[in-house]
């Protein structure tokens, strides 16, 4: 199990085309998350997400035999689910914006700092709630753990793999920007933790 959890996706895809069960959940481990946020990045709701997820991976079920390039799953896999947020949104007329991220607690702080911590994450995710789409979708994709390469990330996206650094940048800046423009803004403490913003 060990050394599968580490095996690179060609030898993970020749296994599942044999119907190694381990082989199957390290490589749903591997890439769940990276599909997750491909549909809260394109707004889907909780069960449009899920249902996405699990028709994608049925996508790969029915075409596994016939992928070409198995070490490019990922991408593979970013494509169809993004081909699958499309359908999902097409059939419902109404988009759902998921908050998941505003209120978990803090139980390790005392009640002042998880306060705090609740109004700097409330204030952050405001700002990051008013940039722009493209720039919100590209950054939760890039929060994905594990993180996803730059060509999943462009696969997802549809955007070239040169783009991704840059628009990144710009979208952190932007997203500076908008906090330091809050009326209320924090104290610098409030971006130290994840070093980027």
């Amino acid at each position: 199990m060990d050394q599968q959890r580490h095996a690179d996706n060609q030898a993970l895809v020749a296994l599942v085309r044999s119907a190694d069960p381990v082989a199957w959940r390290t490589l749903t481990d591997r890439y769940t998350n990276l599909l997750w946020h491909i549909a809260r990045g394109m707004r889907l709701s909780q069960d449009d997400a899920a249902d996405a997820i699990q028709t994608t991976w049925l996508r790969l079920v029915e075409r596994v035999d016939t992928v070409r390039q198995p070490d490019s799953i990922g991408s593979w896999l970013a494509t169809t689910m993004r081909h699958e947020c499309l359908a999902a949104i097409r059939r419902r007329s109404k988009v759902v914006v998921l908050e998941i991220f505003d209120d978990l607690p803090d139980h390790a702080d005392p009640f002042d700092d998880a306060l705090l911590r609740r109004e700097q994450d409330a204030a952050l995710w405001r700002a990051f709630r008013s940039m722009k789409p493209r720039c919100q979708t590209l950054l939760r994709v890039l929060m994905t753990d594990p993180p996803p390469s730059y060509t999943e990330v462009a696969s997802a996206l549809d955007m070239p793999v040169g783009s991704i650094g840059p628009t990144r940048k710009r979208c952190l800046a932007a997203l500076r920007e908008i906090m330091a423009a809050d009326p209320y803004p924090f104290e610098s403490t409030a971006a130290e933790p994840g070093g980027d913003l």
